[in-house]
């Protein structure tokens, strides 16, 4: 370039690429802020109309209070509640996660002929035969076996319905443990539980804490199983009590919606942070080899 000359304009196709360039960028940013604020909104919703002593349908704070949380722990039916909850996921938890480690250990170690095609037809109905198909004959099974209207029953068929998906996420974390430690083990005598005790849980807790969250979180939101089995008051979950805020012509009681709502939720979201920071929801198995 000569000395004085002024340098040449960028060539205006180049222009209009950068102006389209920016325009998309902006358009990308605009539409992810709405999605944000589409799933955002219901949750400050759901944090902010708890402490608001006239919630209404739009998110704020116009009337700050504590008094809705001082009436609602006030009520037993709302206290006995989620003591039914806490008792349903928690036995829930225990039987799915014990049944499905012992399980998906013997179909991991002992090669039985077909095992996977019938973990994989266990797996299919259990996801194809669900819901409010499932119900009638689970109620009439129930009834035969007298555990209708008992918390033992409602866990028994919670946890029925969720074991072919255990065994089935489960095995694929067996797989992955050597089984040379397991060997190791026997020559020093070990047996078959002292083993699973002893070396195979420790290696797949990642696993066993997947299965608990999940069978936990599944439990914790499932109204169908106990609305049906259940028929006393006392016995009745949180997922089935929180209808009972709503009027017999279907209008909602905000006030209380919002507070039970935000102390069902607690509950789950804690339990998630605290297995996230200590496992971090890996989902393999084992050690790497």
């Amino acid at each position: 370039m000569a000395e004085g000359t002024l340098p040449a304009a960028p060539p205006a196709a180049d222009t209009r690429w950068l102006v389209r360039a920016v325009i998309a960028r902006v358009q990308l940013y605009v539409f992810i802020a709405l999605v944000a604020a589409f799933f955002a909104l219901p949750m400050a919703w759901l944090v902010l109309s708890p402490f608001d002593a006239h919630p209404t349908l739009v998110a704020g704070l116009a009337h700050p209070t504590l008094a809705n949380f001082a009436d609602m722990f006030r009520n037993p039916a709302v206290r006995g509640s989620l003591l039914n909850s806490v008792l349903l996921a928690l036995g829930t938890m225990v039987v799915v996660v014990a049944t499905a480690a012992l399980a998906a250990y013997a179909l991991s170690r002992v090669h039985v002929p077909g095992h996977n095609v019938i973990l994989y037809v266990l797996l299919l109905f259990s996801s194809v035969v669900t819901g409010s198909a499932a119900m009638v004959p689970i109620f009439l099974l129930a009834y035969d076996l007298h555990i209708i209207n008992t918390i033992t029953g409602v866990v028994l068929v919670l946890a029925g319905g969720l074991l072919p998906a255990a065994i089935f996420i489960l095995k694929d974390f067996m797989d992955s443990t050597p089984a040379s430690y397991e060997e190791s083990a026997r020559v020093f005598g070990a047996g078959p539980f002292q083993i699973l005790r002893d070396i195979v849980v420790p290696l797949v807790r990642p696993g066993l804490a997947v299965i608990a969250v999940w069978s936990m979180v599944t439990v914790w939101g499932n109204f169908l199983t106990p609305f049906i089995l259940l028929r006393d008051p006392s016995l009745t979950p949180a997922s089935v009590q929180i209808y009972s805020f709503y009027s017999a012509g279907g209008t909602a009681n905000l006030r209380l919606i919002s507070t039970f709502g935000l102390l069902y939720t607690l509950p789950v979201v804690v339990m998630y942070l605290v297995v996230q920071n200590r496992y971090g929801f890996r989902f393999y198995g084992g050690i790497k080899h």
